[in-house]
């Protein structure tokens, strides 16, 4: 496969924010958003704005267009169907849309089990379901490696088990999960596996066939396109939900059925603009293979430039007497994403953030709705923690930029 090095200028070039002289390295919180996302949004708005399924040409079109852009998220999560694919708003209302469906199906005693690492999408709705009498178990980080660790997840799951939930990528600690032997851990007592991929989809190629998993959910914001979000459930899962939609649309009809209102049309459309974007990194790259082939060599090159910026920041903060690295403390065999979250001894989170907002830099502080890790953890003195979240389109130089604020900044 190539292995050539990004192009940053040109892949810079596709992102008009990045022209401001401001550093983004919130990315984690909202990447920066593909120009050829924006054009797709604003020529349907301006040229296929239309309800769909008439019978006159232009209604024609704009379902073709939405149809097409639901083709290329599939290609993009790699599904089986295209129907499996489910759009939304945000990755909350999905996971909280598939938690109301599956409501009937489930009896006092079922159990479902949460993490004490995930963002709250993943764990709120599943958790409201001890109003059904449905028994929620927590699967603890462990505090000293800071991971979710197989062995605490056993004694949890059982016959009763109906659901775990689980992020495939920690928002905080960015570590990396092994969701496919989760998978086959819960697939043998009978039950199934929901994942967050918000934190894993801008750094890594989303695949729900490998993955294992029964639903995987997650926001296109995250991953250089608009607020919106995609739910992939597997096929026969997601044919055996009831409708929420109107009385007359059946629970065959996949995957309108859990679109409440239907899709948001222009959005959809904006949406396949990430896969072609992906598409054309690999082409530059040299891939001349199928698409995706060439959106894995694109986040191939991906990974390699984020774990070079990220170590380049984690060697900095391995050094600093009072610093504690929140996750892994480097760039180890793909175990993490580029997340990098830390407290300093002595300081608020939020005093160093401020500090660093005046060099127009954009890093965060808190608990980025993974609270329950945040107080496990400890750290609700330090006002949770400080995190830097790198893209693919950030340069050394951002990151020296970075580092020389953060001089000042940690005492």
């Amino acid at each position: 496969m190539p292995s050539a090095a990004l192009d940053l200028a040109r892949v810079r070039a596709e992102f008009p924010a990045l022209a401001a002289d401001t550093v983004f390295l919130d990315n984690a919180g909202g990447s920066q958003v593909l120009a050829r996302v924006a054009n797709r949004i604003r020529d349907y708005l301006l040229l296929d704005n239309v309800q769909l399924g008439a019978s006159y040409a232009a209604s024609q079109h704009a379902g073709e267009r939405v149809g097409a852009a639901r083709r290329a998220v599939a290609g993009l999560v790699h599904a089986a169907h295209d129907d499996e694919i489910v759009m939304g708003p945000s990755t909350t209302a999905l996971i909280g849309t598939l938690v109301h469906a599956l409501r009937p199906g489930l009896r006092p005693g079922d159990e479902v089990v949460v993490t004490e690492s995930d963002h709250e999408a993943n764990i709120g709705a599943w958790a409201r379901l001890v109003d059904l009498g449905v028994v929620v178990r927590v699967w603890p980080v462990d505090v000293d490696s800071l991971g979710l660790r197989l062995q605490d997840l056993e004694p949890l799951i059982g016959p009763r088990t109906k659901w775990v939930a689980m992020t495939q990528a920690s928002n905080i600690l960015g570590t990396v999960n092994p969701v496919a032997e989760v998978a086959r851990r819960v697939h043998a007592v009978g039950a199934r596996l929901c994942v967050d991929a918000v934190a894993y989809a801008p750094h890594r190629l989303v695949d729900v066939q490998a993955s294992g998993a029964d639903a995987v959910v997650f926001s296109f914001y995250k991953v250089f396109g608009p607020h919106y979000a995609v739910l992939w459930v597997r096929r026969e899962l997601l044919l055996s939900l009831p409708s929420l939609n109107h009385h007359f649309i059946g629970k065959e009809v996949i995957p309108y059925k859990l679109q409440l209102g239907n899709v948001n049309y222009e959005l959809s459309w904006g949406c396949a603009g990430i896969a072609d974007y992906l598409q054309d990194v690999g082409r530059w790259l040299g891939d001349g293979g199928d698409e995706r082939s060439r959106m894995q060599t694109a986040f191939d090159a991906f990974a390699r430039h984020e774990d070079a910026l990220a170590e380049r920041l984690l060697g900095w903060l391995r050094e600093r007497r009072g610093v504690r690295i929140i996750g892994l403390p480097s760039v180890t065999a793909g175990e993490r994403v580029p997340t990098v979250s830390f407290v300093v001894d002595g300081q608020r989170s939020e005093d160093i953030v401020r500090q660093v907002d005046a060099h127009r830099i954009g890093i965060r502080f808190g608990d980025f709705y993974a609270r329950r890790l945040i107080d496990a953890l400890g750290l609700q003195d330090h006002g949770g923690v400080v995190r830097v979240s790198i893209a693919h389109y950030n340069t050394a130089e951002e990151i020296d930029r970075l580092l020389a604020a953060l001089e000042t900044a940690v005492r």
